[in-house]
């Protein structure tokens, strides 16, 4: 049956195979179910679980040392965020082998609540709750850090790291007012201080 399908079938069955095989052992599931308690600006997580610190697919980015892998305890957030968000960088990874891996910087702390400027770097208003997640946008030169202007923004694997997460469902995706990536009105939209980086909400 599968000599039957067409040779780029294959082979794009053979790019998610591989991309799956890159990715990270999943992180232990907590005790009891993720909940993500309250609003992602005044909220927490219970049982959180950390997202990797880096894979073959992606690394990690702490915005307060300037430096990878970001510390652990920044990267808390519900186990559905994070299976989710592995599972959309292994997706992305297949369809762009070519690629720099994905950055993945800030989720939320270990049992979520405030995220501000006394953790360092510019702070999170949100981050709360285990259901925000900042994606680095890749970069022309394949530089394993956020861009400094948006010039150095890989437009194109930028528009299409959002696309996917807008399939996933995501609540709502935040981009920079200068990159030019789009989507639904009622999910992605463009806000300051996001020229580096794209705000992903996933739902609970």
């Amino acid at each position: 049956m599968l000599a039957a399908l067409p040779c780029r079938v294959m082979q794009a069955l053979a790019a998610a195979t591989l991309a799956l095989a890159l990715l990270p052992p999943a992180p232990a599931l907590p005790e009891q179910p993720s909940r993500a308690i309250g609003k992602p600006y005044d909220g927490r997580l219970v049982g959180g679980v950390p997202f990797p610190g880096e894979g073959e697919a992606f690394f990690t980015w702490d915005w307060a040392l300037k430096t990878s892998p970001n510390r652990e305890w920044r990267r808390y957030a519900t186990s559905k965020t994070v299976a989710t968000t592995l599972t959309i960088i292994a997706e992305y990874r297949a369809a762009h082998p070519e690629a720099p891996r994905v950055g993945v910087a800030d989720l939320s702390r270990p049992q979520g609540g405030d995220f501000g400027r006394r953790y360092g770097g510019d702070g999170h208003a949100s981050h709360q709750n285990g259901l925000d997640v900042d994606i680095t946008y890749p970069r022309t030169d394949k530089a394993e850090r956020p861009p400094i202007r948006p010039t150095q923004v890989d437009r194109r694997l930028a528009q299409d790291l959002v696309d996917r997460f807008v399939r996933a469902g995501a609540q709502y995706v935040f981009v920079g007012t200068r990159v030019r990536l789009g989507g639904p009105r009622r999910v992605v939209s463009a806000i300051g201080n996001h020229n580096d980086h794209l705000h992903v909400r996933l739902r609970p």
